[in-house]
């Protein structure tokens, strides 16, 4: 808490409500989160970099595929409160959060020291500082993918893959991956999930010799977001030779509810390309 320097500003900030579902669409938990209002930010002055990578979904899928094809056990681990960890370099000013205003101090303000989530650059920050600590331990980043990281060891390889706050970790000794496991608890809060089941709206079921990639429940969700939860399926995703036209018919009132209806499409071929030809089609009107 600290008096505002001169010639500088600050940002407001407010509290985020979110409810957290499992797999089969049940409620896991309630979270409260503060939100800094990142938008009133200026590049140069309370900003520098922003850009933050994450794996690829190609990436995802071929590490799936390789522990499948090898046999590996694939784990998933979950960072609580990411964008936290992350340390400023630039001098960030927030107002005191609502609900928690210092009552004989008020005219004070936060000197943030460490990001928030709503931050510009507190993406960028959580992975400089996840990635520096995987380099200190040995890892190696990857020239494909920065999201990807690979440590060989005296039993085997380990590759971790890191998707904002969610990890996958495989590989073919389960020393090493319980090694790095107690390697992250000790720098971070985690939750070890165990088994990778489910991943990004992707269920995940694991056998000796196969791996299943489902989105059942993620297209479910949708189907009732959209009022279709009625409509009867048919064996095909699209009438043979047929024709769209964007004259055809009047236009939508509401183009970003079609927009989301293609996306959630999109997304659904990760693990029905099947539906590669119609998403594509109508994808053309976006």
């Amino acid at each position: 808490m600290v008096a505002l320097v001169k010639e500088k500003k600050t940002i407001g900030c407010k509290w985020v409500y979110k409810v957290k579902h499992n797999a089969d669409g049940s409620v896991s938990r309630y979270k409260a989160r503060l939100v800094a209002k990142g938008y009133a930010q200026t590049y140069g002055i309370n900003y520098e970099e922003t850009y933050s990578l994450v794996a690829e979904m190609t990436t995802i899928r071929t590490i799936i595929v390789m522990g499948a094809a090898k046999g590996w056990s694939l784990h998933q681990m979950d960072v609580k409160n990411v964008f936290l960890h992350g340390d400023l370099q630039e001098e960030v000013y927030m107002e005191q959060p609502p609900g928690y205003v210092d009552q004989t101090r008020p005219n004070l303000v936060c000197r943030l020291k460490k990001a928030l989530y709503g931050l510009k650059q507190a993406p960028r920050a959580w992975l400089d500082k996840i990635g520096q600590y995987l380099v200190r331990s040995g890892f190696q980043t990857s020239n494909v993918n920065f999201s990807l990281y690979v440590k060989r060891t005296d039993h085997g390889i380990v590759v971790i893959v890191i998707y904002v706050d969610d990890l996958i970790i495989t590989g073919d000794s389960d020393a090493d991956i319980f090694d790095l496991k107690k390697l992250f608890k000790q720098k971070f809060e985690t939750k070890d999930l165990g088994e990778l089941r489910y991943f990004l709206g992707i269920e995940i079921i694991q056998s000796p010799k196969r791996i299943w990639l489902l989105q059942r429940q993620y297209a479910l969700n949708k189907l009732s977001i959209y009022g279709m939860t009625g409509y009867k399926p048919i064996s095909i995703p699209l009438e043979q030779n047929v024709k769209l036209s964007a004259d055809q018919a009047d236009l939508v009132e509401d183009t970003t509810i079609y927009m989301r209806i293609v996306g959630s499409l999109i997304y659904m071929t990760i693990t029905r390309p099947d539906l590669s030809y119609a998403v594509g089609v109508v994808s053309q009107f976006m």
